[in-house]
């Protein structure tokens, strides 16, 4: 098939009428062969025996130099040899059946189209090849080779690289508002294009050697780890091939300032029960930050007393009980982290109960001890006084009476005062203090 096609001696009368016939103009060549893969596969093992490539000073120019996607281009080759019987065009620099695009044959101005054909290529007489409507995928290598009349051994190639024009190139990036010091941000040079080299710049210069910016491997990447105000900008990328470069529009990161650090204010701190109505503020007052409460480490219960716990900046306790006692924390929240408060604790004040009155014993022999001692709940602690029959001992929580008499028999009384609430309970024990042994009543409580 190959041998028919490069050197029209080798075709039959029938079939050079019928190529003459088909004769028409350079810029569309009337007559095109198409074959099956079984003759490709034939064509390309020809190829190799009866052509190998030899050097010469074939060149390749491209028109215009510059070509912008979707513009047409003409790779015209110089330095033709003499007797030249066919073009043979790759894309790349292997010449192989799958990256064949196309064959012409001078004499009978017929065609072979192959498996990289697109049907955007022409090839003319002068083994020039026009590529309409480039695209990305049209950029890189292509080879001609250059078939010689009669000389069944020789053959000369050219190769010739391709780049379209690089397109304005854009910053994109993970995140344009990052959080100063915390956040990673992921700047990419856009769009991704084949056989460019990217390059960054901030402020106007080349990029420094840092931990903190890290560039892909092929640099069309850049990683900003912890971004402060000295490496938030403005960023420029720069994408370059050998016939041309073009550059970014600045983008200047804007840096969130860090979170403050939240603190607790109420109207009352040392609160009374079932008697203060208490409002927790989480300062400072900052737009755009949701709230977290918490109690004892706990997030807030939800309650009919409270409905919705921790929801606003201001958290109220209404009718504080001494279940209410802290420590209480704050956390701000916004899109990126959050921040928690110190804890604060709640003093509930109350009490205080009815207090009790503690004694080993409820009746004394005369010449012993009397120990009685006095406890009611009470914050802060109630402050203690005793009484018999109505007449003052004695302040303190502790009662204690040496060598107790007869007289010392009656109603003792212990009072427990709440200095902070102004409240005071009182409670009543009855001791009997006997007459010593043999004098009186010889029933006794005998002690322990």
């Amino acid at each position: 098939v190959l041998r028919k096609f490069l050197d029209p001696r080798l075709i039959s009368t029938e079939e050079n009428t019928q190529a003459a016939q088909a004769t028409g103009p350079l810029s569309a060549p009337p007559c095109t062969l198409h074959i099956t893969w079984k003759e490709l596969l034939l064509t390309a093992s020809l190829l190799i025996f009866w052509n190998p490539p030899t050097t010469a000073q074939v060149t390749i120019e491209a028109q215009p130099t510059k070509v912008s996607e979707g513009k047409d281009i003409l790779l015209l080759v110089h330095n033709l040899p003499q007797n030249v019987a066919g073009y043979i065009w790759y894309k790349g620099q292997i010449m192989d059946l799958q990256y064949y695009i196309t064959a012409y044959a001078i004499d009978t101005e017929m065609l072979i189209f192959g498996p990289a054909y697109s049907g955007r290529e022409t090839v003319y007489s002068n083994a020039s090849l026009l590529i309409q409507s480039v695209n990305q995928n049209d950029a890189g290598s292509y080879t001609v080779e250059i078939i010689k009349r009669g000389e069944v051994t020789e053959g000369v190639t050219g190769h010739f690289t391709l780049y379209l024009e690089t397109p304005k190139p854009y910053i994109s990036s993970s995140n344009l508002n990052p959080r100063k010091g915390t956040e990673t941000v992921i700047l990419s040079c856009d769009p991704d294009t084949q056989d460019v080299s990217y390059q960054w710049w901030i402020n106007g210069q080349s990029l420094p050697i840092s931990r903190k910016l890290q560039l892909s491997e092929n640099n069309r990447t850049l990683v900003l780890s912890g971004v402060r105000k000295n490496t938030a900008g403005p960023y420029e990328c720069e994408m370059k091939n050998p016939v041309s470069s073009s550059r970014s529009d600045p983008v200047t990161l804007n840096l969130l300032s860090e979170l403050p650090k939240p603190y607790l204010t109420s109207n009352n701190f040392n609160p009374i029960e079932n008697k203060n109505v208490i409002a927790l503020t989480c300062e400072p007052k900052t737009q755009g930050y949701t709230y977290l409460w918490r109690v004892n480490g706990q997030s807030l219960p939800v309650s009919p007393r409270l409905k919705q716990p921790g929801k606003t900046r201001i958290f109220f306790l209404p009718n504080v009980t001494r279940n209410d006692t802290g420590p209480y924390e704050c956390e701000t929240w916004d899109r990126v982290g959050s921040i928690c408060s110190d804890p604060v604790t709640l003093n509930v004040l109350y009490g205080p109960k009815v207090p009790r009155i503690f004694s080993p014993l409820t009746n004394y022999r005369s010449g012993k001890t009397l120990q009685l001692s006095c406890f009611a709940d009470s914050n802060p602690p109630a402050e203690y006084s005793w009484t018999i029959d109505g007449n003052f001992l004695q302040s303190g929580q502790k009662l204690s009476i040496p060598q107790v008499t007869t007289e010392h028999s009656g109603l003792y009384g212990c009072s427990a005062r709440n200095s902070a609430t102004g409240r005071e309970r009182s409670t009543f024990k009855r001791i009997k203090v006997f007459p010593p042994p043999g004098v009186g009543p010889a029933c006794v409580e005998k002690e322990p």
